[in-house]
C-alpha cells in the first residue's frame, strides 16, 4: 500500500506540538508515538482533520521554515478567529493569513470563501485587500469584492 504523509522536522517538542495541534484543529488525533530509549518522543504521527502528518524530533540540523506549512480552510470567520488566536499565541502573525506558531511551524488560516472571491471578476480588488491583512477578515474581502 502507498500512502502520503506531510513530514516536519522539529528540533525538539514534537510531542508537545502534536498535543497542541490535535487539541486546536477539530477532528484531529495523535495516532502513534515512537519513543527513544530514554522515553522521549522521536516520531509522532497524527491526523489533522483527517490529514496525515508526522513530526520528528531530529535536532537543529534542519530548522522549520515557511517553505513548508499547514493550510487550514474553515467555513466561518469565527473559526478563522479561533484558530488564529490559538496558533499565534506564543508565535507570530504574518501577512495574508500566514502565521508562525510557538513551535516555529508555519500555518495559513483561510476562509473557504477566499478562492471564490479571488477568482471572481473582481478578484484584483479582493487580492489588494488581502495583501493589507494579517488575519483574514472575510467581511472586508467581501466588501472589496462588492466595491470592485
Amino acid at each position: 500500500m502507498t500512502s502520503v504523509t506531510t513530514f516536519f522536522w522539529f528540533e525538539r517538542d514534537a510531542e508537545r506540538a502534536a498535543e497542541f495541534y490535535t487539541a486546536t484543529v477539530p477532528d484531529s488525533r495523535i495516532t502513534d508515538i515512537t519513543r527513544n530509549p530514554d522515553g522521549s518522543a522521536f516520531i509522532v504521527a497524527l491526523e489533522l482533520a483527517g490529514h496525515a502528518v508526522t513530526l520528528m524530533n531530529g535536532g537543529p540540523d534542519h530548522p522549520l521554515s515557511d517553505a513548508a506549512s499547514i493550510q487550514v480552510v474553515v467555513d466561518t470567520q469565527d473559526e478563522v478567529d479561533r484558530l488564529w488566536s490559538a496558533l499565534t499565541e506564543g508565535g507570530a502573525p504574518g501577512p495574508c493569513g500566514w502565521l508562525t506558531d510557538r513551535y516555529g511551524l508555519s500555518w495559513q488560516v483561510v476562509p473557504a470563501a477566499l478562492p471564490t472571491l479571488l477568482n471572481s471578476e473582481r478578484g484584483a480588488a479582493v487580492g489588494a485587500a488581502l495583501r493589507t491583512m494579517s488575519k483574514i477578515d472575510v467581511a472586508v474581502l467581501q466588501e472589496a469584492h462588492d466595491r470592485g
